[in-house]
């Protein structure tokens, strides 16, 4: 499995489509679907997932759902941390054996594998200094500084009350303190994390985004699908890179 702790984001819009001649195969991880595109098919394919996927399933449905596409190389986006291509937790809302899978071994090709909320980031940038941060079930966050991408996991940093930040802007936070006060302390998160980190500009993912009606100057959303983009993004090499 690849290394992954930094890579260089190619700068250009979110509808940029991959240059190599590899046939990168796109898996977006989610707790509800699996959602999965390659260079040659412009329409995602989903797939049910849930607390009963396991890796050995993942693998398994996305071979059937691919057998004529000859793909060369895979792009996974995890909901989970990683660190230099290595998953370091299972993830939350799916089931179990990620971890000890070697992806490459059974795809049959390179894989790099990523945070989701890095490969969403990634295929977001627009140059500068970019923060992403996904408002889901949790908190995600990658950071993008002159086109190298780091992902990072703030969601668990304290925040106020011996709570986390995750614990007021994530899925758990909208359901205790309602949509107006969690749209408060999003905005208060925002503007903390973005002086903090001294980015240019946010950008804001994740299902529950869609419920911020009025974002503050140099806030605009994502779209999910630029999570694709980045899964293609994640094969274009820097001058000189090598692996």
């Amino acid at each position: 499995m690849a290394e992954m702790a930094k890579r260089r984001a190619a700068p250009g819009p979110p509808e940029s489509k991959p240059t190599s001649k590899k046939n990168i195969l796109v898996i977006d991880v989610g707790g509800t679907n699996l959602k999965i595109i390659d260079s040659n098919h412009s329409d995602p394919v989903k797939i049910p997932s849930g607390p009963k996927m396991t890796a050995k399933q993942m693998i398994e449905d996305v071979k059937n759902a691919t057998q004529d596409w000859g793909y060369t190389c895979v792009s996974i986006g995890y909901p989970g941390p990683v660190k230099r291509g290595r998953l370091l937790a299972e993830p939350h809302n799916l089931g179990p054996g990620w971890i000890s899978t070697d992806f490459e071994k059974e795809f049959g090709c390179p894989v790099r594998i990523v945070n989701d909320a890095a490969m969403q980031a990634l295929g977001s940038y627009e140059g500068g200094h970019m923060l992403f941060l996904g408002l889901g079930t949790g908190l995600g966050s990658a950071l993008i500084i002159d086109g190298v991408l780091q992902p990072m996991e703030l969601a668990h940093l304290p925040y106020r009350k011996g709570e986390t930040y995750e614990d007021y802007v994530g899925e758990r936070g909208l359901k205790r303190l309602g949509k107006a006060k969690w749209r408060k302390h999003v905005f208060i998160v925002l503007d903390q994390l973005r002086h903090a980190l001294e980015a240019d500009y946010v950008v804001l993912g994740g299902g529950n985004s869609r419920l911020l009606k009025e974002l503050p100057e140099g806030v605009k959303l994502g779209a999910n699908s630029n999570a694709f983009v980045g899964g293609f993004r994640l094969w274009d090499e820097p001058p000189g890179k090598k692996h």
